[in-house]
């Protein structure tokens, strides 16, 4: 390493958010970036640990003390080089990954790793700044044709590294842009979609074709798809939202987070929707039900349109705000965070069950919820019970459900293919991610269950090695 004592010398600083009085009234990422020469200064605090560990934490398995040295050495072409090898996407995980490496980083054991991530983002910003992110046209082509269904995280890697090999790729997206779950699922103050059109266009140069609007296995035969490729990649992702089967369910005011959270995206975009259609929830009260990453989302989008008050509920007890003796480092710990949404403004609470939804008319008004306690048992599991007497109601003209994935949409493509499940509807694959049918692949959430962007990734791109394999 080029300052062996860096992580002695020198804090973690992190880049931090613009103030949350001017990032409100925007939809304009809200993360901040450091100077070249202090982000030169965290890298140097990677230190020459002998094992790193961080590679391990990684689902891509980044090489971080090359690139980080890198950077510390004003080499940022070689940095992305090094990134680029494991990792197809850098701009995105470096913006939306909650960064697993920096867990296992071996600062962390005193709570102060090297701040990967922001490095990560800084290195594939630069790349693209200066020029050096360039398309890189096959030498040639196998004659070989692969069918990607999805292009979310998944499928986009699939595809790259697929078209990298020669093969000629086609991208089918059942909306009306590319990006999927990026697109539509994530808010611009976290992932401006400008960052998304900038790599999507280089893949277009590098001769992959995409065809959006078209929902296959609804607007085009999953057999069609079949008999046209000679290979087929299934990255639709976990797109089933888990919901809640209570009193009061069908009242206006109730939705999906991702109902919102994709319409909010489409209004940013520019599209407009008529009062009919529109999500409000400006002067409204807000109950974000699920205290996850998408639940966060809606809070950030809730404060940015208006809302009167917000307030998250999770059914789950506060997670520790340290890691305790069952995750010790360097496994991943499961932790109480504050998201930049959660310091705009939002009442946050946790072991709430909602038990109705109480309305007028049909109009949502108010939410019947109760208290409740996780009990463990003497083999370890956990049970909830409700408290008695616990009852109490929260005002809500808006309820956001945004309590998960609980796999992938089986009417349609799935269904007709006859496609493997496993027990908790995922679809199965094998050791190189084929299917239960001969030629079809599939990866990411949709065979993973819902997860991280990063592991999307990963899980792409070991699908496009299974698949040319198979074709070769």
């Amino acid at each position: 390493m080029g300052d062996p004592r860096g992580f002695l010398n020198i804090k973690r600083k992190e880049s931090g958010y613009r103030p949350v009085e001017e990032r409100v009234g925007d939809y304009s990422e809200v993360e901040v970036t450091l100077p070249d020469n202090e982000r030169m200064e965290q890298a140097a605090r990677c230190m020459d640990c002998g094992v790193p560990f961080c590679h391990w934490g990684c689902p891509v398995s980044n090489v971080m003390p090359e690139w980080q040295d890198n950077i510390f050495r004003g080499d940022w072409q070689a940095a992305y080089d090094i990134l680029n090898e494991t990792n197809n996407f850098p701009e995105f995980t470096g913006r939306v990954c909650p960064a697993p490496c920096e867990a296992s980083c071996v600062l962390a054991i005193t709570n102060e790793p090297v701040t990967i991530r922001q490095n990560e983002r800084s290195v594939a910003e630069k790349a693209f700044e200066t020029g050096y992110v360039k398309p890189r046209i096959p030498a040639g082509r196998t004659g070989k044709k692969v069918a990607v269904i999805g292009s979310g995280p998944a499928g986009l890697a699939c595809a790259d590294m697929l078209n990298q090999y020669g093969h000629s790729v086609t991208v089918f997206e059942a909306t009306d842009k590319v990006g999927g779950y990026l697109r539509y699922g994530i808010p611009d103050f976290k992932l401006e979609k400008k960052v998304i059109d900038r790599r999507v266009n280089i893949l277009k140069e590098e001769g992959i074709e995409f065809r959006t609007s078209v929902n296959v296995g609804v607007d085009v035969k999953g057999s069609e798809i079949l008999k046209e490729y000679d290979s087929v990649m299934l990255a639709i992702g976990a797109r089933k939202p888990r919901d809640l089967s209570i009193e009061g369910r069908d009242l206006k005011g109730v939705y999906f987070a991702m109902e919102y959270l994709e319409q909010k995206n489409r209004i940013v975009s520019g599209q407009s929707f008529t009062e009919d259609e529109l999500i409000a929830t400006l002067n409204k009260k807000v109950v974000v039900i699920g205290g996850g990453d998408t639940g966060s989302d809606c809070v950030g989008n809730a404060n940015r349109q208006g809302a009167s008050c917000i307030s998250q509920i999770e059914i789950m007890p506060e997670a520790p705000s340290h890691r305790n003796d069952d995750e010790p480092w360097p496994l991943w710990p499961r932790l109480s965070k504050k998201s930049s949404s959660h310091e705009e403004g939002c009442e946050r609470h946790f072991q709430i069950m909602t038990k109705k939804f109480i309305g007028d008319n049909g109009v949502l008004k108010k939410i019947l919820a109760c208290k409740v306690e996780w009990v463990k048992d003497e083999k370890g599991s956990m049970s909830m019970k409700e408290i008695p007497g616990s009852d109490f109601e929260i005002e809500a003209d808006v309820a956001l459900l945004a309590m998960g994935f609980v796999h992938p949409v089986h009417e349609g493509l799935v269904k007709e293919l006859g496609l493997g499940l496993d027990s908790r509807g995922n679809i199965t694959v094998d050791e190189k991610f084929m299917t239960s049918v001969k030629g079809v692949f599939s990866g990411g959430d949709a065979s993973r269950g819902a997860s991280l962007v990063v592991w999307a990734i990963r899980e792409g791109r070991e699908a496009a090695r299974g698949i040319n394999e198979y074709l070769s």
